[in-house]
């Protein structure tokens, strides 16, 4: 079997990126500006290894070979890329540096995420074009979480006209309160765990909601099986990262703990992305890293000789402003429309509008490409917040003509870092232009407080146990591990969140 075409060049000129989600919308659009960043920014010599996942191999197929089109468009019409290669330019190079596989991943079928998981870490995975031969990857340098279920029935136009009078376009267009939920799908547990497995059980695993699991859960396990691509042995190796995708729209009040997964009360969507913000931002906090201990201990072996990596990965939080995409479901009239309008939402001043999905996947394709001493600055360039970029949920925002950003994003109960307001920093930074911190705020936010960062914090563990909880319960399930081992986990993630969910 021949080599990849990657193989002559140096480890550190090879870069590995997992993207969930990938063949349509956002999902491609980030596959689209992670090649054209990767290719202005990197060195002449390096090569991408880009891996879109769908749930089908004619996806993949698809997938493929529309990134592929993408490489050779930008190839053959880039001044940019002229320019740094200077007279000798030649655009097969460029294309020669891009390499797209593909893996089929359900993230609602939690045996296929372990598969995936097995097939990424110890096996090989393909190209079903054909181009390239199986291969096995050494690691993943970054893996991108896009991959999301909406979970909408349309609009309730009462609630739109009521919001619009109340607050106006520009805010009822960024915070919309007129989506309409469907009723939430559970899962088949049967179909999950196998039909001899289902009635062998004695004490069947939790159930899990259909939204909760594709945008929050699915993803959750799969980071943990992934951590042996994605840790380090050594500090001074580049450490991994997980960006996972949430919403400029994931409020305190779209989550209930009494309905963690949203399945009675709260629309699943919001509540799993509020989810997503607890999760990423509270992870390296004190309080919660007793409990997220045990998420970050692989347990599988790091690697085939069994040797330690105890540098873990960072997550990262982005979201891609507001962009026209099929999540929502609406004919091509209404799509129409409401493309429209968010043109004129823009027009009129706001900052998260970059509508098309190529210009949403600049948060995420900065923080997936961004060298590591850049993410401890603020996207202005300054680092005036003092603040590390994993204390912040980074948004795509986008001037009247299009231009895009990443942009700090004001988080309910965490604020823009963390930091209380003339306590723990300085008098917010008021920015310039688009990059400000008021513009784009939602029109009842509030000034962060002591109790209610400590609120979010508390939040943030809540959410962690019950999430090591529900992931414990199903490897147990699913016979990835011990049930005694399981259990005496899942109790010591309940007694670090005090009484549980």
């Amino acid at each position: 079997m021949a080599a990849p075409p990657w193989a002559g060049t140096a480890s550190h000129q090879q870069f590995y990126v997992l993207l969930t989600g990938a063949n349509s919308g956002v999902g491609l659009g980030i596959g689209q500006r992670i090649i054209d960043e990767f290719l202005t920014s990197r060195s002449l010599s390096s090569h991408l290894v880009l891996i879109p996942t769908t749930r089908s191999a004619a996806k993949s197929r698809q997938t493929i070979l529309a990134l592929r089109a993408h490489v050779e468009k930008t190839a053959n019409t880039s001044n940019q890329l002229r320019a740094r290669a200077g007279p000798d330019y030649n655009p097969k190079t460029v294309i020669s540096r891009v390499h797209v596989l593909s893996v089929q991943l359900d993230l609602c079928d939690l045996n296929a995420i372990y598969s995936v998981a097995e097939q990424l870490v110890h096996g090989k995975i393909s190209d079903p074009t054909g181009v390239i031969d199986d291969v096995a990857i050494p690691r993943l340098d970054a893996v991108l979480f896009n991959a999301g279920i909406g979970g909408w029935s349309g609009l309730d136009w009462l609630e739109f006209a009521r919001q619009f009078l109340h607050v106006g376009l520009v805010q009822s267009t960024t915070f919309p309160s007129f989506k309409k939920a469907l009723p939430a799908v559970i899962l088949d547990q049967r179909k999950l765990l196998g039909d001899a497995a289902a009635t062998s059980l004695n004490t069947p695993p939790p159930e899990l909601a259909e939204v909760f699991c594709a945008n929050v859960f699915g993803h959750y396990i799969l980071a943990h099986e992934l951590l042996p691509l994605l840790s380090r042995s050594h500090p001074d190796e580049p450490r991994g990262r997980v960006v996972w995708t949430s919403s400029i729209d994931a409020g305190h009040d779209h989550l209930d703990f009494d309905d963690f997964q949203a399945r009675r009360t709260k629309p699943p969507y919001e509540s799993s992305k509020r989810i997503t913000d607890l999760l990423v931002l509270t992870a390296e906090l004190p309080s919660v890293e007793k409990v997220a201990a045990s998420y970050f201990a692989s347990s599988p072996p790091a690697t085939t000789t069994g040797e330690d990596k105890p540098f873990k990965p960072r997550f990262y939080l982005s979201h891609p402003g507001i962009v026209c995409t099929p999540l929502f479901p609406l004919n091509w009239f209404l799509f129409f429309a409401y493309w429209c309008v968010m043109y004129v939402s823009r027009w009129c001043g706001s900052a998260w509008h970059p509508i098309e999905p190529y210009l949403g996947a600049c948060a995420t394709t900065w923080l997936a490409l961004a060298d590591e001493a850049e993410l401890e600055l603020d996207a202005a360039g300054s680092n005036s917040s003092g603040s590390s970029a994993q204390r912040v949920k980074w948004g795509t925002c986008a001037t009247r003509g299009g231009r895009v950003a990443p942009k700090e994003t004001e988080v309910e109960g965490w604020g823009w870092d963390g930091r209380v307001e003339g306590r723990d920093r300085p008098e917010a930074e008021t920015g310039a232009g688009i990059l400000g911190k008021g513009r784009g705020r939602k029109w009842d936010a509030v000034a962060l407080t002591r109790e209610r960062r400590e609120e979010f914090e508390a939040d943030g563990l809540r959410c962690w146990a019950e999430l090591e909880r529900l992931r414990i319960a199903w490897e147990v399930a699913l016979g990835k591990r011990a049930k005694g081992k399981g259990a005496a986990a899942a109790e010591n993630g309940h007694r670090a969140n005090g009484n549980g969910l």
